[in-house]
Formats: C-alpha cells, structure tokens, sequence
C-alpha cells in the first residue's frame, strides 16, 4: 500500500521542508506586521486607528486564496514586482508567503489585542503620567504583558498558518498539499495511504508545536 514512498518518486520530506519554510517565514512576518496593526489599532491617532481597523476587519474576512491568487496574478503578472526576482518557483514561494503575512497578521493583532485589554488600564495612566509617550508605552509596559498573556491564541494562529500554508499550491509551491495532489492523480489505488501520509505529516508538524507553546503559554501566564 505504501510502495510509493519507496519508489523514489515523490520528494514528501522535500515537500514537507518547503512547508516548514513558509511557516517559519510567515509566522516572523506576521509577528511583526501584527504587532504593528495592535499598535495601529490602540493608538490616539484616529488615522491610524481607522487604517487598523479597516484593513483587519476586510483582510480577515478575505479569503486566503483570493489574496495568494492576487499577489501572484496582481503583482507578479500584471505589476511585475517578483520581490527580488530568481525562478518562478522562487517567486511564487515568495509570493505565497507575502500573502500568508498579510492574511495570519490580522489574527496576530486581534489576539495581542485581546491581550493589551488585559492588562489594567492604570499601568498606562501611571506611565503616562510620569511623562513616557505613548509608543514607550505600549513598547516597555503593554506589550510585554500583552504578549504573555496572548500566547494559547497566538499558539492556535501559528498551528493555523501551518495548515493554511496548503493554500500555496494554487500558485504552483512545491509544498505538500501541491505534492499530495500529484501522488493522488498518480497512485490512484492507494488514495487512502496517500492521505494518511500527508495528515501524519501534518500532525507530526502542529502537535509538537502546540505542546510546546502550551508549556511555554502557562510557564509566562501573567498571575494576576
């Protein structure tokens, strides 16, 4: 049943490496980019704070294809910006995780969010008070307890990032799903093996990942 992982053929480590990459990549950017949106969305400044808003509230409830497919047809084919150039499975790759970040960092920001509304409003005032502007703030005071106490929700965003990375297939990355499409076409026969080789990946992928963060999680909760 399992004969096709032995024929040489299929490049499942290579594929599932590929996968990891996207993760690793999309979850740095969508860090920062998220970061940067919970500041937008928390500041005085009512410009700011329209511009987090409104991209959070359309990006997330954008579909995840709709925007790989738009940074592949709208920058790359009509725009021409190839994000340093190479191959066209180079692009794509890079392409892909472009969208990844912009999609993943609305999620990042809602749950540093709802982190920065835990902690109590009075630190702020205090070091408002004593004359700190609002990005030392939000920086040396909020942000550090935000994250803290946001680590299970950004946990879950990180193992969905690793399964949204399958949406990378739509413009060619060589990554798992697009890999697990190819060995369905081919092994016919053995569509259930193929199936349970690529869930196994996946759940050797998260399951760590999400064991971890968890210990991780409860060993910086914030005790209140």
């Amino acid at each position: 049943m399992f004969d096709f992982l032995t024929s040489g053929q299929y490049d499942v480590l290579g594929a599932f490496w590929v996968t990891v990459q996207l993760t690793l990549y999309s979850a740095v950017g969508s860090m920062i980019w998220g970061l940067m949106l919970a500041g937008m969305r928390v500041s005085p400044v009512p410009l700011m704070r329209a511009f987090g808003t409104a991209y959070v509230n359309i990006v997330r409830n954008t579909p995840l294809t709709l925007l790989i497919l738009g940074c592949s047809l709208g920058l790359a084919q009509t725009l021409t910006i190839t994000l340093g150039g190479g191959t066209s499975k180079e692009i794509g790759f890079r392409l892909a995780i472009l969208g990844l970040i912009a999609y993943t960092g609305t999620f990042v920001c809602e749950a540093l969010r709802s982190g920065i509304n835990t902690v109590p409003v009075g630190q702020a005032e205090a070091a408002r008070a004593l004359g700190l502007s609002f990005f030392q703030v939000l920086t040396l005071i909020v942000l550090p307890q935000a994250i803290r106490a946001a680590m299970a929700p950004l946990t879950n965003v990180l193992i969905a990032l690793t399964k949204n990375t399958t949406v990378a297939a739509t413009i060619g990355v060589a990554e798992a799903a697009l890999l697990m499409k190819e060995m369905l076409e081919n092994e016919s026969d053995a569509i259930f093996a193929v199936f349970a080789v690529i869930a196994l990946g996946f759940v050797l992928l998260t399951l760590p990942t999400g064991l971890l963060l968890g210990w991780v999680a409860k060993r910086v909760a914030v005790k209140r």
